[in-house]
């Protein structure tokens, strides 16, 4: 509210002297009574008592949310307090008759909404461990000084003062079964983020549990001496791959880019004389959007001096190695309507612990994969090593009329894989190289059900031959999956149709529960991946024009000096020294040995890549540090969002990040992107036009602006 100055003020001075006097009297008597309900903010609110330190009988302050009222009788009353660090607070209120003052007390306690942030004190009447193991008399050797302050204690406070620092609002209804991200009601909106921040368990702990991950890898990336350092978030638009997102300049005709990475920033660092770096960098890169990708995201940004990728890959796994063998002490994983989330170790009195598990422990190094052993076996260079049946060449046994009958391609590949009769689905898509062709083995048919391959056919496949030992052994109900495809070798592709297929009738497998899919976190590297890919755009992206573009980005070092031979003569045959982290189908991450020689690099830019002068004149900084003796180096990015996900079993990356996007890249709870006017784009420069066509009217509800382009 206005103070009555202000309000008459506001009134524009369309009131007589008279009315001006009677609305001021009006508006000071409404402010005075405002600001008497606001309440005085205690000098202590920060710092709680510490319930394993404290006796019966002493005077305490506790501050959080009323959680729970219960009324035994008119002169007895119980009050629970989440404190939000592990400790329960039970509030007693017991009057001895109706003239007994603390019937005040109970009546101003049950006048406060459920959920709203209070400030108490009182008279310890009870100390109680919910976990024994946990307490320092039973378990003296408890590091109590580390973990005190977390552990789940309940603690009975004789109420002696009480009030509410704000009130929640009685529209807000809070239920045990509100969670996100149901609808509303009874689970809140995406709009509402702070409510499902705070009353939603599952996302709750999430959060801290991405902070416990954060903590725990920045000690394993300092103790092998790696220095922690920020880099730029206004930068320049450089041609790396991705779409950037401009910000403009009171400069005309310049703009910042935000960066793609700090990619470019840490190999300067080396050139600089640092020996390794570090950061939690903040990403942009302006996308389409999917369950595991946001515009703006966090990697584990690393780089290291006179190192090798085998150096860095060492790094990374024993960090990974040692982070997931570590969770097991810190925190537990709590099955909850058939998904598991992580909960704090510390507070497992609050849960049925039949419902926890842990994490496996590793205790065997990554398993190293080429690319294209990936792409033949799995049909993806992201493999989940849990599906349990394995992709095969199969057109040498096939007969010729089957082949044509599947495909219209010339002298194809064909590939299969057999799917077990519990796992078995019905799967009917439409592919760019011809429908996948299933047959169900059925020893009660004609040819056991495989009359479509003819005798010799069933023979040949079924002779247990290299690579055919999947056949050699069908059971009833067993399904085989053909899929033709060019038989040509990969050139840096993701992933192959039947690959996508393995893929989807594995989850849809685990989904209509056929198959209990493993919780197990299957590590692996993909290495030797091709240097240089076909180029489908040439002109976008790195911006060249040669028809090839570098398969990861344009800094990637050759394997070997054979593979920098073939940068002259063949350069879709040279191989990068490349390597991918990937988990249970998953690309957590990837990193290189990086290009330090700036002839080399400019080779690249200029000769293979085929980018213009003015491209090449961008990285004329990076080029600059690679002439003035920079070192060799490798390093590597760590996605933080996906690696938390992953670790707590969460569907998508939105659900480790307090504020994410949504798949059409706005935050719901603040509308941004915004509107802007051409007032706030003059000192830019720029102004809005008319676009072409006519906006949606879902995009014009959604921005004032639709219908108008920045110019």
């Amino acid at each position: 509210m206005l103070p009555p100055q202000r309000l008459c003020q506001a009134s524009g001075g369309h009131f007589s002297t008279a009315q001006n006097s009677l609305v001021a009297a009006i508006a000071a008597t409404l402010f005075q009574k405002t600001w008497e309900n606001v309440p005085s903010t205690p000098r202590t609110l920060w710092k709680q008592f510490n319930p394993g330190t404290v006796d019966v009988g002493q005077d305490v302050g506790v501050n959080g949310f009323l959680k729970a009222i219960r009324r035994l009788s008119a002169n007895l009353v119980f009050a629970t307090v989440d404190t939000g660090t592990g400790a329960g607070v039970q509030l007693m209120v017991r009057a001895k008759d109706n003239d007994d003052p603390k019937g005040l007390l109970i009546d101003q306690l049950r006048a406060i909404p459920l959920n709203s942030p209070i400030t108490a004190r009182g008279l310890v009447t009870k100390v109680q461990f919910l976990d024994p193991s946990m307490s320092p008399r039973l378990n003296p050797r408890l590091q109590m000084e580390q973990h005190r302050d977390r552990l789940l204690y309940r603690v009975d406070l004789d109420l002696t003062h009480i009030e509410a620092l704000n009130r929640m609002p009685q529209h807000i209804v809070v239920k045990k079964s509100t969670e996100y991200p149901a609808p509303f009601p009874p689970g809140f909106p995406a709009q509402s983020r702070h409510l499902q921040l705070r009353f939603s368990d599952r996302l709750h702990n999430r959060i801290l549990f991405r902070d416990s991950v954060a903590n725990r890898l920045r000690e394993l990336l300092r103790a092998p001496g790696l220095c922690e350092i920020e880099t730029p978030l206004l930068f320049k638009s450089t041609p790396e791959g991705a779409r950037e997102f401009l910000v403009p300049s009171r400069r005309h005709g310049h703009a910042y880019a935000l960066p793609q990475s700090p990619q470019q920033f840490k190999q300067i660092l080396m050139a600089s004389g640092f020996r390794g770096y570090y950061q939690f960098a903040r990403c942009f890169r302006d996308e389409d959007l999917r369950a595991d990708r946001q515009p703006e995201f966090t990697q584990v940004d690393l780089e290291m001096a006179f190192a090798t990728g085998s150096d860095v890959q060492e790094l990374v796994e024993k960090a990974i190695t040692k982070l997931q063998n570590w969770l097991n002490v810190e925190w537990v994983l709590h099955y909850h309507d058939r998904d598991l989330s992580p909960f704090p170790r510390n507070e497992m009195a609050r849960v049925d612990k039949e419902k926890t598990m842990g994490w496996h422990s590793i205790k065997k190094s990554f398993p190293h994969l080429r690319y294209d052993h990936a792409m033949k076996k799995y049909g993806t260079d992201k493999p989940d090593l849990r599906i349990p049946f394995h992709i095969r060449r199969v057109e040498h046994v096939l007969p010729e009329h089957f082949i044509r009958m599947i495909t219209n391609l010339e002298k194809p590949m064909v590939e299969a894989f057999v799917v077990k009769s519990e796992l078995h689905l019905e799967y009917h898509k439409p592919m760019d190289d011809g429908p996948p062709t299933m047959l169900v083995f059925d020893p009660s048919m004609p040819l056991d059900g495989l009359s479509s391959l003819d005798h010799d056919g069933v023979k040949k496949l079924q002779c247990n031959g290299p690579g055919l030992e999947d056949f050699a052994h069908l059971e009833k109900g067993d399904a085989l999956f053909f899929q033709a495809r060019e038989d040509k070798p990969f050139q840096g592709e993701g992933s192959t149709a039947m690959g996508t297929l393995r893929k989807l009738v594995y989850d849809l497998a685990v989904q209509k529960r056929f198959v209990q899919a493993s919780r197990e976190l299957l590590w692996l590297w993909v290495t030797h991946f091709p240097m240089f890919t076909p180029d489908t755009k040439p002109g976008e992206g790195q911006q060249g024009l040669t028809g090839l573009k570098a398969t990861h980005h344009p800094f990637t070092a050759p394997m070997t000096p054979k593979d920098f031979a073939l940068m002259a003569t063949d350069p879709l045959q040279a191989l990068a020294d490349h390597y991918d982290l990937v988990v249970n189908g998953v690309e957590i991450g990837g990193g290189s040995r990086r290009i330090h020689l700036a002839d080399m690099q400019k080779h690249v830019l200029r000769n293979i890549l085929g980018m213009p002068a003015d491209g090449i004149k961008r990285f004329h900084h990076l080029l600059e540090a690679l002439r003035a003796g920079c070192p060799p180096h490798a390093g590597f990015a760590l996605g933080l969002d996906r690696l938390v996900a992953v670790l707590s079993y969460a569907d998508s990356v939105r659900d480790v990040m307090a504020f994410p996007k949504s798949m059409k890249g706005q935050d719901p709870m603040t509308q941004s992107p915004g509107p802007v006017s051409d007032a706030m784009l003059a000192p830019y420069h720029m102004k809005l036009v008319p676009s072409e066509g006519t906006a949606s009217e879902e995009t014009a509800s959604e921005d004032d602006q639709g219908g108008k382009d920045l110019a």
